[in-house]
């Protein structure tokens, strides 16, 4: 098992990226790494409460951690702190023993100098057999979708 840290800024509010954290709608259009598509199964965006989520290769070329070409995974809201911080376990669902296991992401929301949020995702117990270049990646291509999914928002709309 292992743990990445991956960072990033969006010129946005706290308070919209945070919005986007625990939106379903949201969750499905920017946490989804360049290729593939996302859907939402379930999603109860409060402390304790669970999700489901697939993430499904464009091309019939991605090879899937719970199918073919799919990767599903399910979890829970640990923490929430409004506006700072969301805490999720999230496990993948697979027959594969070595991509079992419950990991922690953690997303850490501040204020930057220069105006915007910086935005702080620290992934622990990783299992081994996910290349770290790979969970990087993802996470980098899902905070580019993050970041154009709230810049392009008004500032006074509920949910992006």
């Amino acid at each position: 098992m292992y743990s990445t840290r991956v960072s990033g800024h969006v010129n946005a509010s706290r308070a919209a990226v945070y919005r986007a954290l625990l939106d379903a709608d949201a969750v499905e259009r920017w946490r989804v790494p360049d290729g593939m598509t996302g859907h939402v199964h379930t999603f109860d965006g409060r402390e304790g409460g669970a999700f489901r989520v697939s993430l499904t290769y464009d091309l019939p070329t991605g090879t899937g951690k719970s199918a073919a070409h799919t990767d599903t995974y399910h979890g829970r809201f640990v923490r929430l702190v409004p506006d700072e911080q969301v805490v999720e376990e999230v496990e993948f669902e697979t027959d594969d023993p070595a991509l079992r296991g419950t990991m922690t992401m953690t997303t850490t929301l501040t204020d930057a100098a220069g105006g915007g949020t910086d935005i702080l995702i620290v992934h622990e117990d990783i299992p081994d057999v996910v290349p770290a270049a790979d969970n990087e990646t993802g996470t980098r291509m899902a905070l580019a979708n993050l970041a154009r999914l709230v810049e392009s928002a008004p500032p006074n709309i509920t949910h992006p």
